[in-house]
């Protein structure tokens, strides 16, 4: 196995904290799920979401925290509920931590603060580092390929932190992954298609719950029922991707598509 991927794959057990983002939120310490009864209150959970989602940002002032997280607050409602929240994740993370000893996790300098990346494990992360090296070794190490996309995709557990959907601060990052996410699954289904076809249809029905109106999908979906002598649902998989794009858009299948349609058929 590539050693840069092996690292990152291993990198998950060297970490004292953990975060799950993908599909739910789970944070662990030293293999403690931290609970809600832990959090305490739901503004503690959305900052330390929220130092997650902006973590390769270096630095944060806590004004620009407060009126992301807190539009709606005054400057006195928003310092004390960030004071609290911020409390909140200390004791969260570090529940044994003495009171004048700095945090491990989340770093303050004056009044900017930044999670500290060294330390902590998160899976989204994992998951772009995973995408990266895929990317990286697509033309000249097919294996490692293949190994990085199983990794991310593995990873990739649905719609980035769920429980803030409707959160403007989170929708960027959540549209990343999912684009990602759809992106490596057809890669992954492309170079399988062969060796694995029931993969591929796999991992092209996994992109199209991401997104249903994504094409490559439907054509990755077709040329494996077309490796597997399945011509019915070569057919079926067409007319479903011909529905579902007008009524979504009211719009006809690419060329692209039909023409990877009309080449099964006609054989």
């Amino acid at each position: 196995m590539n050693q840069n991927l092996k690292s990152l794959i291993e990198s998950k057990e060297a970490a004292d904290l953990t975060f799950h983002t993908l599909g739910i939120f789970i944070a662990e310490v030293n293999g403690r799920e931290i609970t809600t009864k832990d959090w305490g209150r739901d503004k503690t959970i959305q900052l330390i979401q929220f130092f997650i989602t902006s973590r390769h940002r270096k630095g944060l002032h806590k004004e620009q925290i407060i009126d992301r997280l807190w539009p709606e607050a005054g400057m006195n409602e928003g310092n004390r509920d960030y004071k609290i929240a911020y409390h909140g994740v200390n004791k969260a993370l570090e529940p044994n931590r003495k009171s004048r000893e700095d945090a491990q996790y989340v770093i303050r300098q004056g009044l900017t603060y930044q999670i500290n990346e060294a330390k902590i494990w998160i899976d989204s992360e994992a998951f772009d580092r995973a995408i990266q090296i895929a990317n990286h070794f697509q033309q000249t190490e097919q294996d490692t390929t293949i190994e990085a996309l199983e990794f991310a995709t593995d990873l990739y557990k649905g719609s980035y932190l769920p429980n803030r959907i409707f959160e403007d601060w989170s929708s960027l990052e959540r549209e990343r992954l999912q684009l990602l996410a759809i992106n490596a699954m057809i890669t992954l289904g492309e170079m399988k298609l062969k060796s694995n076809p029931e993969e591929s249809i796999r991992l092209a029905q996994e992109a199209l719950l991401i997104d249903a109106t994504w094409e490559e999908a439907y054509r990755l979906q077709m040329m494996a029922y077309r490796v597997k002598g399945n011509r019915p649902q070569v057919i079926k998989t067409y007319y479903v991707c011909k529905r579902i794009l007008d009524e979504e858009f009211g719009i006809l299948p690419l060329p692209e598509t039909v023409t990877v349609y009309e080449e099964i058929i006609a054989v």
